[in-house]
């Protein structure tokens, strides 16, 4: 009983695999087309989002944690953060970190402490 039969194995090495490919999988996007008039004028600086304005190109991280691309046509953004849905929900609780735009999930009793996580969508 101490050793695990090969079976055991190739079972928990899918599992692991699992976990990685969903942690790796594509975070929520969306995108907004702009004013067809004011991309017309030339006269537009960039993108607006949530009421502030980012320049046109690649914006690596906006102030809500979204990464972007900015044109005359368009804006489209994709999280950078995963929401965590398999976890100890009865011990544990899920708290957003602006800083590292990201969720961490921490012990409902000791919130210093996190908490493992087996799974995430985003």
């Amino acid at each position: 009983m101490g050793s695990m039969s090969l079976l055991q194995k190739n079972f928990l090495a899918f599992l692991v695999a699992m976990g990685i490919i969903v942690t790796l999988g594509d975070a929520y996007c969306f995108s907004t087309m702009n004013n067809p008039e004011e991309a017309n004028t030339g006269k537009r600086e960039g993108c607006i989002l949530d009421g502030k304005l980012y320049p046109f190109g690649v914006i690596k991280r906006t102030h809500n944690c979204l990464t972007c691309t900015c044109t005359q046509d368009s804006m489209s953004c994709c999280s950078l953060f995963h929401t965590p849905t398999g976890y100890d929900k009865e011990n544990c609780e899920v708290v957003f970190n602006k800083e590292s735009c990201n969720y961490d999930v921490v012990q409902k009793s000791d919130p210093s402490k996190k908490c493992f996580v087996y799974s995430r969508v985003g």
